[in-house]
């Protein structure tokens, strides 16, 4: 199977996750690279803040369905309520599958679901951003992300609402820089600029 060529971004945030993501996004390009997030919130929730960011972004936002292609421009949030979400490997495209599964780090979704698949999926072509939230959810998919080649930021301590995830991931070394959650999308740019594929 062609593995995709261009990169992939993954975000995994909690409590404090929704304004911390929308102040990340909204400084990002339209022609970023594809986008999938998991945000720790209720059924129906998750259509609502997709449809907010929608607005508020350059690229467009929605709540991700099964069998969404992931492509450049397009953030997909994963939906609240029984389903976990993860990115599957589709030819030369990234797609996300959304399936019935049991709590992951107590949570559905979770954020350790999206990161382990990006690992094996995207590898060296994935980013992993953990943002503020209580618990470790992501951490270890985080770690699994590095480990695979993917560059990963952490949101510091002094800018997280709760600094329980991206601290955990942090103690374990799943995170190669931590930074401010205003820096975050500058620091991104700037490793998409030095190693996005010629051809994107």
């Amino acid at each position: 199977m062609k593995v995709p060529s261009s990169m992939l971004i993954a975000v995994g945030a909690s409590t404090g996750g929704t304004e911390a993501t929308l102040q990340i996004l909204r400084d990002l390009p339209e022609n970023i690279p594809g986008i999938v997030i998991t945000q720790h919130m209720p059924e129906g929730f998750t259509k609502m803040y997709a449809d907010r960011l929608d607005k508020l972004c350059r690229m467009e936002v929605r709540e991700a369905k099964d069998g969404d292609i992931i492509s450049p421009g397009l953030a997909l949030i994963a939906p609240g309520g029984d389903l976990q979400m993860k990115v599957l490997r589709d030819g030369s495209h990234y797609r996300v599958g959304l399936f019935p599964g049991e709590k992951i780090s107590g949570h559905r979704p979770s954020v350790d679901v999206l990161f382990h698949s990006v690992a094996e999926t995207a590898g060296q072509r994935g980013v992993g951003i953990i943002l503020t939230g209580m618990g470790r959810d992501g951490a270890q998919g985080l770690l699994h992300m590095r480990q695979k080649g993917a560059y990963t930021i952490g949101q510091d301590k002094d800018s997280s609402v709760v600094y329980g995830m991206p601290m955990v991931a942090h103690q374990i070394g799943a995170v190669c820089v931590q930074a401010p959650c205003q820096n975050i999308a500058g620091l991104l740019m700037a490793y998409l600029r030095k190693n996005l594929p010629p051809e994107i």
